[in-house]
């Protein structure tokens, strides 16, 4: 019975994931390479999970979230975060209609489908935490009224890790909210070469739109219905616990580790193994789906000691050191 139902998911997957393919051959056009990051944005959009990109300038990741969102026909605003920026600039605000007589609301562009926050840690706290109700709640406080975002809303932002002046550490309640942190890498010299002579041409190619809104939430309703065994969430929780409880042979990490990953680490495995599996065309979850997708979700969750730092130990290390040592089912 068991089989019969996962096969029916697996033929839902293959019916709704159409797009996806057709998305990623006009994103081609534009982008060259940079694949991961692209199928990571795709994951986000299609679990409702926002994403952190980080990566040194030059590699794309503005080009990318804006060619997603026209393959897609959504709104899209761009905001540039700047240490002057004020939460009114994101949100909006009240202004005084002198016709009306009367105060009336000015949104501002966190109202559109897909949000990109450009060097998002540019920003004061005070701009960082206007977008943590955005981010958790969907909704925006003008005054003393509450507006809900449009559906879909997803904030995908950038941050430089190089430059440290002129900048500010993102609170880590924030940080939490995004539900994947991406490292953006340097393109190969194939690819290289590829931008070199396309990007020097004069021709530039524009995207086509290919999937509707509802081709989304339809989507989205499929991801949801993806099988998860026991056994994988119970790696999943082993896999978090690990974090916060270094015991039996990875004990050696909890001189590195000072705080584990939250129970949203726990959520945002198994939603982002979904989308994992939905882009390889399963209606069920393996534990390759976990391992692919845990250095995304996890990087950005796991707090290390002052010991980790002066060792020189990463959390891409840790996150290594997790998956060779919690048994995989």
């Amino acid at each position: 019975m068991m089989e019969e139902s996962i096969r029916e998911i697996t033929g839902k997957v293959k019916e709704h994931n159409y797009f996806v393919d057709r998305m990623m051959l006009e994103i081609k056009k534009v982008i060259v390479g940079q694949r991961y990051m692209v199928e990571r944005l795709v994951i986000g959009l299609l679990t409702d999970g926002h994403v952190l990109m980080e990566g040194v300038p030059g590699l794309a990741k503005t080009l990318s979230v804006n060619t997603l969102a026209k393959t897609l026909n959504l709104g899209f605003s761009r905001i540039q975060f700047t240490p002057d920026l004020l939460p009114a600039d994101i949100l909006g605000t009240m202004i005084y209609n002198q016709k009306m007589g009367e105060f009336e609301p000015k949104k501002g562009p966190i109202f559109s489908n897909l949000i990109l926050t450009d060097e998002i840690n540019r920003a004061p706290a005070k701009v960082q935490s206007a977008l943590l109700e955005s981010m958790q709640e969907k909704t925006v406080t003008i005054g003393d009224r509450s507006y809900e975002l449009p559906k879909p809303f997803l904030v995908l932002a950038t941050q430089n890790p190089i430059e440290q002046e002129g900048t500010y550490r993102l609170p880590e309640a924030q940080v939490d909210r995004f539900m994947l942190k991406l490292k953006v890498e340097y393109p190969t010299r194939t690819e290289e070469r590829n931008i070199m002579d396309r990007m020097t041409t004069g021709d530039r190619l524009e995207p086509n739109p290919v999937a509707s809104v509802d081709d989304i939430f339809n989507a989205r309703k499929v991801v949801q219905e993806i099988y998860v065994d026991d056994r994988i969430r119970e790696y999943i929780i082993n896999l978090v616990f690990a974090t916060r409880e270094p015991e039996g042979n990875l004990k050696e990490l909890s001189d590195l580790i000072d705080f584990g990953a939250s129970p949203r680490a726990s959520l945002s495995l198994l939603n982002a193994a979904r989308g994992h599996a939905f882009l390889r065309g399963r209606g069920f979850v393996i534990p390759e789906d976990v391992k692919a997708i845990g250095f995304d979700v996890l990087r950005h969750r796991i707090s290390l000691t002052f010991e980790a730092e002066a060792e020189n130990v990463t959390s891409e290390e840790i996150i290594q050191r997790l998956f060779d040592g919690v048994e995989a089912p």
